[in-house]
């Protein structure tokens, strides 16, 4: 079973121990996470990436999941892929909502919000923003990545508990490092072995967290897409990252838009199922630097 570690190519130099990520997690994070981490998880810059010619994904796409626990329908996750800015500031941005539907939405009520802004090229984050309105928590975090100065500044208020104070903190990070969202679109350029683990960080703000991720083999899933060839792997860092024991799958699609079709996490209250139900993509539009 090969390893491979982007840092020995062209990605920024990394520090040579990396912890987990603290703090606590909430149920719709989960969710969140639990696909935009299958991206994240698999992503590296590698020497034999995808090159601009076949961008998987471009400005426009919006991608729609059902969401499950156990046997129940528990709401709908859409990310929307948009560009901004211009020569130097050139950007993109995506926008991720999870809300709470059905029988589940009567016990929890979830509606965040996730936006995260990266680099077209490199697809290294520039900030990252959460609003998580769950249940009685209601919380606004706010993470900006300085590449120059290898630091996540965070900006963190509760709004659900009267006279808290705002929260400020600068940490460490590599000059570049994935979000839990722009890493969603890394996977999505790489080529994906079975047989091999990468290694690479996930920042959110607080601490960095070292991943190691297997893919494991290649099969077919039903969803409402239908049958497909996917590849399924597994992250070891499910466990830390998220503070609670168990398990997360992903599968992504055998093509080369490797659309992540499943994410299914397997933890202490149950199992937790992200299923992409439909794919709304835009004209053919020039890749980055290719206007």
């Amino acid at each position: 079973m090969g390893v491979y570690n982007p840092s020995m190519t062209f990605r920024p130099a990394r520090a040579p121990t990396l912890e987990p990520i603290s703090g606590r997690s909430t149920v719709a994070t989960r969710l969140t996470v639990g696909i935009s981490l299958a991206a994240l998880v698999l992503a590296g810059y590698q020497s034999g990436r995808a090159g601009p010619d076949s961008e998987p994904f471009s400005p426009g796409e919006t991608l729609t999941y059902d969401l499950s626990w156990q046997i129940f329908p528990a709401g709908e996750l859409v990310a929307t892929l948009t560009r901004s800015g211009q020569g130097a500031k050139d950007a993109y941005e995506v926008k991720a909502t999870a809300q709470s539907k059905g029988f589940v939405s009567l016990l929890y009520t979830v509606q965040d919000e996730f936006r995260s802004v990266f680099d077209p090229h490199t697809l290294c984050s520039q900030s990252l923003s959460k609003k998580v309105n769950e249940g009685r928590r209601h919380k606004n975090t706010q993470i900006v990545f300085d590449s120059a100065r290898k630091l996540a500044i965070l900006d963190e208020r509760d709004l659900a508990t009267q006279g808290a104070p705002p929260k400020h903190a600068e940490n460490a990070a590599p000059a570049c490092v994935e979000d839990v969202i722009s890493a969603f679109y890394f996977i999505r350029r790489q080529p994906l072995r079975v047989g091999e683990q990468i290694r690479l960080p996930i920042n959110d703000g607080s601490r960095t967290a070292d991943v190691r991720v297997e893919v494991q083999a290649l099969e077919k899933i039903r969803t409402p897409l239908g049958t497909q060839t996917a590849f399924r792997v597994e992250p070891t860092v499910f466990g830390g990252l998220l503070k609670r024991k168990g398990r997360m799958l992903m599968w992504f699609s055998d093509d080369q838009q490797h659309l992540p079709l499943r994410v299914k996490a397997i933890i202490s209250v149950g199992t937790i199922t992200a299923d992409l139900k439909s794919v709304a993509t835009p004209p053919a539009v020039p890749p980055p630097g290719k206007h």
